[in-house]
Protein backbone atom coordinates (compact mmCIF):
# COMPACT_ATOMS: atom_id res chain seq x y z
CA UNK A 1 0.00 0.00 0.00
CA UNK A 2 2.75 2.61 1.00
CA UNK A 3 4.93 1.75 -2.50
CA UNK A 4 1.40 2.47 -4.48
CA UNK A 5 1.01 5.58 -1.68
CA UNK A 6 4.67 6.18 -3.31
CA UNK A 7 4.02 6.50 -6.60
CA UNK A 8 1.01 7.95 -6.78
CA UNK A 9 3.14 11.16 -4.75
CA UNK A 10 5.72 10.62 -7.50
CA UNK A 11 3.20 10.51 -10.45
CA UNK A 12 0.44 12.84 -9.98
CA UNK A 13 2.50 15.87 -10.16
CA UNK A 14 3.99 15.03 -13.17
CA UNK A 15 0.16 14.21 -14.72
CA UNK A 16 -0.50 17.62 -13.38
CA UNK A 17 2.26 19.46 -14.69
CA UNK A 18 1.98 17.93 -18.11
CA UNK A 19 -2.44 19.13 -18.13
CA UNK A 20 -0.88 22.24 -16.97
CA UNK A 21 2.03 23.12 -19.64
CA UNK A 22 -0.36 21.72 -22.26
CA UNK A 23 -3.45 24.10 -21.25
CA UNK A 24 -0.43 27.11 -21.61
CA UNK A 25 0.32 25.59 -24.88
CA UNK A 26 -3.62 25.77 -26.25
CA UNK A 27 -4.06 29.33 -24.64
CA UNK A 28 -0.86 30.36 -26.25
CA UNK A 29 -1.83 29.45 -29.10
CA UNK A 30 -5.67 30.69 -29.05
CA UNK A 31 -4.21 34.08 -28.32
CA UNK A 32 -2.09 34.08 -31.02
CA UNK A 33 -4.66 33.20 -33.45
CA UNK A 34 -6.97 36.13 -32.04
CA UNK A 35 -4.34 38.73 -32.00
CA UNK A 36 -3.87 37.81 -35.82
CA UNK A 37 -7.27 38.11 -36.61
CA UNK A 38 -7.48 41.41 -34.87
CA UNK A 39 -4.42 42.22 -36.72
CA UNK A 40 -7.08 42.43 -39.80
CA UNK A 41 -9.78 44.45 -38.64
CA UNK A 42 -9.84 47.67 -39.21
CA UNK A 43 -9.51 50.05 -36.04
CA UNK A 44 -10.92 53.18 -37.48
CA UNK A 45 -13.30 53.72 -40.37
CA UNK A 46 -14.11 57.08 -41.69
CA UNK A 47 -16.47 58.22 -44.32
CA UNK A 48 -15.74 61.50 -46.04
CA UNK A 49 -12.46 62.07 -45.32
CA UNK A 50 -10.78 65.16 -46.65
CA UNK A 51 -6.95 65.23 -45.40
CA UNK A 52 -4.31 68.38 -46.30
CA UNK A 53 -0.53 67.29 -46.58
CA UNK A 54 1.69 70.30 -46.18
CA UNK A 55 5.25 70.73 -45.65
CA UNK A 56 7.04 73.66 -43.71
CA UNK A 57 3.19 74.94 -43.21
CA UNK A 58 2.62 75.16 -46.93
CA UNK A 59 -0.30 73.27 -48.32
CA UNK A 60 0.94 70.58 -50.85
CA UNK A 61 -1.66 68.59 -51.22
CA UNK A 62 -5.31 67.44 -50.45
CA UNK A 63 -6.76 63.97 -50.19
CA UNK A 64 -10.13 63.04 -50.59
CA UNK A 65 -11.59 60.01 -50.50
CA UNK A 66 -15.60 58.68 -49.27
CA UNK A 67 -14.21 56.21 -47.37
CA UNK A 68 -11.13 55.35 -45.75
CA UNK A 69 -10.15 52.43 -43.51
CA UNK A 70 -7.13 52.27 -40.91
CA UNK A 71 -5.53 48.98 -40.40
CA UNK A 72 -2.94 48.54 -37.52
CA UNK A 73 -0.97 45.85 -39.11
CA UNK A 74 2.49 45.46 -36.66
CA UNK A 75 4.49 45.42 -39.26
CA UNK A 76 2.81 48.13 -42.09
CA UNK A 77 0.34 49.58 -40.48
CA UNK A 78 -1.87 51.36 -43.78
CA UNK A 79 -5.05 53.13 -44.65
CA UNK A 80 -7.52 51.77 -47.42
CA UNK A 81 -9.44 53.91 -49.63
CA UNK A 82 -11.84 51.11 -51.40
CA UNK A 83 -14.35 53.47 -52.83
CA UNK A 84 -12.22 55.95 -54.79
CA UNK A 85 -9.65 58.56 -53.83
CA UNK A 86 -8.60 61.81 -55.41
CA UNK A 87 -5.21 63.45 -54.38
CA UNK A 88 -4.67 67.61 -55.74
CA UNK A 89 -1.10 68.78 -55.66
CA UNK A 90 -0.99 72.27 -54.93
CA UNK A 91 2.26 75.00 -56.59
CA UNK A 92 3.12 77.67 -53.62
CA UNK A 93 0.21 80.13 -54.79
CA UNK A 94 -1.93 77.27 -53.22
CA UNK A 95 -3.03 76.66 -57.13
CA UNK A 96 -4.31 73.26 -58.62
CA UNK A 97 -0.82 71.44 -60.60
CA UNK A 98 -2.33 68.01 -60.84
CA UNK A 99 -4.19 65.95 -59.55
CA UNK A 100 -4.96 61.75 -59.15
CA UNK A 101 -7.59 59.77 -59.13
CA UNK A 102 -8.54 56.37 -59.08
CA UNK A 103 -10.91 53.64 -58.30
CA UNK A 104 -9.04 52.40 -54.64
CA UNK A 105 -6.11 53.71 -52.99
CA UNK A 106 -3.35 52.85 -50.41
CA UNK A 107 -1.41 55.08 -48.19
CA UNK A 108 1.04 53.04 -45.99
CA UNK A 109 2.34 56.07 -43.49
CA UNK A 110 5.39 54.84 -42.27
CA UNK A 111 6.98 54.62 -46.00
CA UNK A 112 4.93 57.87 -46.95
CA UNK A 113 3.46 55.91 -50.06
CA UNK A 114 0.58 56.20 -51.70
CA UNK A 115 -0.64 53.65 -54.05
CA UNK A 116 -3.46 54.05 -56.44
CA UNK A 117 -4.94 51.20 -58.48
CA UNK A 118 -8.31 50.75 -60.69
CA UNK A 119 -8.89 53.16 -63.36
CA UNK A 120 -5.90 55.64 -62.59
CA UNK A 121 -6.15 59.42 -63.71
CA UNK A 122 -3.87 61.64 -63.50
CA UNK A 123 -3.73 65.59 -64.93
CA UNK A 124 -1.29 68.12 -65.00
CA UNK A 125 -2.61 71.88 -65.10
CA UNK A 126 -1.69 71.83 -68.59
CA UNK A 127 -4.30 68.98 -69.77
CA UNK A 128 -1.60 66.41 -70.15
CA UNK A 129 -2.96 63.12 -68.73
CA UNK A 130 -1.53 59.95 -67.74
CA UNK A 131 -3.77 56.76 -67.47
CA UNK A 132 -2.70 53.17 -66.20
CA UNK A 133 -3.75 50.80 -63.83
CA UNK A 134 -1.31 51.22 -60.74
CA UNK A 135 0.24 54.29 -59.78
CA UNK A 136 2.54 54.97 -56.70
CA UNK A 137 3.44 58.03 -55.33
CA UNK A 138 6.34 57.86 -52.83
CA UNK A 139 6.32 61.38 -50.98
CA UNK A 140 9.93 60.74 -49.59
CA UNK A 141 11.52 60.48 -52.84
CA UNK A 142 9.19 63.01 -54.52
CA UNK A 143 8.37 61.00 -57.30
CA UNK A 144 5.23 59.07 -59.07
CA UNK A 145 6.20 55.87 -61.16
CA UNK A 146 4.38 52.80 -62.27
CA UNK A 147 5.67 49.40 -63.05
CA UNK A 148 2.40 48.71 -65.43
CA UNK A 149 1.59 49.96 -68.79
CA UNK A 150 0.90 53.91 -69.06
CA UNK A 151 -0.43 56.04 -71.80
CA UNK A 152 0.51 59.73 -71.29
CA UNK A 153 -2.13 62.21 -73.77
CA UNK A 154 -1.00 65.60 -74.47
CA UNK A 155 -3.65 68.09 -74.98
CA UNK A 156 -2.67 67.93 -79.27
CA UNK A 157 -3.18 65.07 -79.12
CA UNK A 158 0.51 63.80 -78.52
CA UNK A 159 0.75 60.14 -77.42
CA UNK A 160 3.41 58.28 -75.33
CA UNK A 161 2.83 55.01 -74.26
CA UNK A 162 5.37 52.48 -71.97
CA UNK A 163 5.42 49.30 -70.36
CA UNK A 164 6.19 51.38 -67.23
CA UNK A 165 7.93 54.80 -66.02
CA UNK A 166 9.00 57.33 -63.43
CA UNK A 167 8.43 61.17 -63.44
CA UNK A 168 8.53 64.01 -60.47
CA UNK A 169 5.86 64.74 -57.87
CA UNK A 170 4.89 67.02 -60.14
CA UNK A 171 4.20 64.89 -62.89
CA UNK A 172 6.25 67.09 -65.26
CA UNK A 173 9.85 65.15 -66.47
CA UNK A 174 8.47 61.46 -67.39
CA UNK A 175 10.58 58.72 -68.46
CA UNK A 176 9.28 56.02 -69.78
CA UNK A 177 10.12 52.43 -70.40
CA UNK A 178 9.87 50.21 -73.76
CA UNK A 179 7.78 53.06 -74.71
CA UNK A 180 6.35 54.36 -78.33
CA UNK A 181 4.41 57.50 -79.60
CA UNK A 182 2.26 58.76 -82.02
CA UNK A 183 3.26 62.62 -82.70
CA UNK A 184 1.42 64.87 -84.39
CA UNK A 185 3.44 66.99 -87.06
CA UNK A 186 2.06 69.71 -89.68
CA UNK A 187 -1.36 68.41 -88.79
CA UNK A 188 -0.53 64.80 -89.98
CA UNK A 189 0.05 61.93 -87.90
CA UNK A 190 3.46 59.88 -87.69
CA UNK A 191 4.32 57.41 -86.11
Amino acid sequence: MQNRLKKLCIYLPVVFTGLFLSACENDINKVKAIAAADATKPIQITTGANIILSDSALVKAQLTAPLLIQYDTKENPYQLMPKGVKVVFYNPQIKEDANIIADTGYYYSQKDLIIFKKNVVATRNDGTVYRSEELLWDKNKKQAYSNKKVVMTKPNGDEMRGTSFVTDDKLQNPKFQNSTAIIHVDGSMQQ
